[in-house]
């Protein structure tokens, strides 16, 4: 989790380590004079580190810097695994939903895996179960152009494969 850190007047030491904004090591200052360089600057002075004695301090545009971590958390969330689940006797019309379902999950660029449960003596019939498999490719692919990057794959309990936006 992030933890937001101490900037400017916020930043309790009386001396500090400064970092300047190209990484250069400006040595261990006064809380006050690191406080009158980040102004001269138009910078913030933001508190790395609180575990070492001086306390090390960077100098960086502090609300710059919210943004891109803001944005490289929205990243990370739009990759996510959706799961789909087919059962063993589902219908021509619930493949069809099925997969338009899919498509908008690939369409937000997330990747999808596709899972068919087997109980019983359903667990005899693969091949059966690898036909709905096939049939939900074919309709997915007259929808959206597709990549198997994991294929189909017969585990304990059933076949699973995961797929991405091709």
């Amino acid at each position: 989790m992030f933890k937001k850190p101490f900037v400017d007047n916020q930043i309790r030491a009386n001396q500090v380590r400064v970092i300047d904004e190209q990484g250069k090591n400006l040595g261990i200052l006064n809380l006050e004079t690191a406080l009158k360089i980040a102004r001269e600057r138009n910078l913030n002075l933001v508190q790395v580190t609180e575990k070492v004695k001086p306390p090390v301090c960077r100098l960086m545009d502090y609300g710059k810097y919210l943004y891109s971590f803001q944005k490289k958390t929205k990243i990370k969330k739009a990759g996510e695994l959706k799961t789909i689940r087919l059962g063993f006797n589902i219908s021509q019309h619930d493949l069809e939903t099925r997969a338009k379902q899919t498509e908008n999950f690939l369409k937000k660029g997330d990747k999808v895996r596709v899972e068919m449960v087997l109980r019983g003596r359903e667990k005899a019939l693969g091949d059966f179960a690898r036909g709905k498999f096939k049939q939900f490719l074919e309709f997915l692919e007259k929808l959206i152009p597709i990549k198997t990057e994991r294929e189909l794959k017969r585990e304990a309990r059933g076949f699973t494969m995961i797929i991405t936006k091709a």
